[in-house]
């Protein structure tokens, strides 16, 4: 399935996966490859952005989402102002369209928010004129996340179509798994999904994904393997034995990474808890590609901020 690049990202905000189109899922992932060679020179920043505000509103905590945000708008020379739930007036029962409206009043350029609730990013993306990125919204969606999985797969394997990608863990809460079976399907590539049953969301189907209650068979002839972290914030009670049960019939380790192709690679978005979904000779392993998306994650996230701004093609990062 070849996916031509669109021209242009011809809209104004990025709430999801589930609304872009392949060819704009691809200009995304090329203009990526163009700015990750920032990160590489002496002086780590372009003007791209020069002049523009970005508001990063979050409402839930984060380390690496928001620092790469953070540092993604940096490196484009935008001025930034960072807010989270606890030092603003949500705290105080403001609503979220009141602190947007009042943000607005700034004139900031763009908004990256994460909210607890799902379709928050959506319904801010309808009242206010400043581009709305999707940082996260409840077990909905982590657009950012996918497309950054996505970069790290293409660049690792020279493609996305026909992969077999395992995602395996706690799928019931995940928007990164949402996320990535949107992108993945649409990109060609082949999705299975490895829960205990207590962790598959009611409708699994409609995700796209073989389905399996055992890890040990998902992995056969995988390509890349994708832990997910068990999220207890979002239970109301733990689906599940214990830590170390789960870690005895779950976790990946060493021998059931055999089970998967020679060349598979291992990835997990964060963050990761060591010794109950994955082991750490796995997760620090020669197969591990969880720091590459750390570093990937910037330089997607500088192709959304580009082309939100009216990037055309590939990134002139000079400009």
């Amino acid at each position: 399935m070849a996916v031509e690049s669109a021209s242009e990202l011809k809209r104004k905000d990025v709430v999801g996966i589930a609304s872009l189109q392949p060819g704009e899922i691809q200009l995304i992932l090329d203009t990526a490859e163009e700015l990750l060679e920032v990160a590489r020179r002496p002086i780590k920043k372009v003007p791209v952005l020069r002049g523009a505000t970005v508001v990063n509103l979050f409402m839930e905590p984060s380390t690496r989402t928001r620092f790469s945000f953070e540092m993604a708008e940096k490196r484009l020379s935008a001025d930034t102002l960072n807010f989270s739930a606890s030092t603003s007036s949500v705290s105080k029962g403001e609503t979220l369209v009141d602190t947007a409206r009042n943000l607005m009043a700034m004139a900031p350029d763009y908004i990256v928010i994460r909210h607890p609730n799902v379709g928050a990013p959506h319904r801010l993306a309808e009242v206010v004129p400043a581009s709305i990125i999707n940082a996260g919204d409840g077990i909905n969606e982590h657009p950012t996340q996918a497309l950054l999985d996505a970069f790290t797969m293409r660049q690792h394997f020279g493609r996305l179509e026909g992969l077999n990608v395992v995602i395996a863990g706690d799928i019931r809460h995940s928007r990164v798994a949402r996320s990535n079976a949107f992108l993945l399907n649409k990109m060609g590539a082949k999705l299975r999904f490895a829960a205990p049953a207590s962790l598959l969301p009611a409708g699994v189907e409609e995700l796209g994904a073989t389905t399996f209650l055992r890890l040990e068979p998902a992995l056969e002839g995988a390509d890349v393997v994708m832990m997910l972290r068990i999220q207890r914030e979002r239970q109301a009670a733990v689906n599940f034995p214990s830590a170390r049960e789960y870690y005895d019939f779950f976790a990946l380790t060493e021998e059931r990474l055999a089970l998967a192709a020679p060349h598979a690679v291992v990835m997990h978005p964060g963050p990761m808890n060591r010794g109950v979904e994955i082991d750490s000779q796995v997760a620090d392993g020669e197969r591990s590609l969880i720091l590459d998306q750390v570093t990937n994650g910037v330089a997607v996230r500088m192709a959304i901020l580009y082309l939100l701004a009216g990037g055309r093609g590939a990134a002139t990062a000079d400009s």
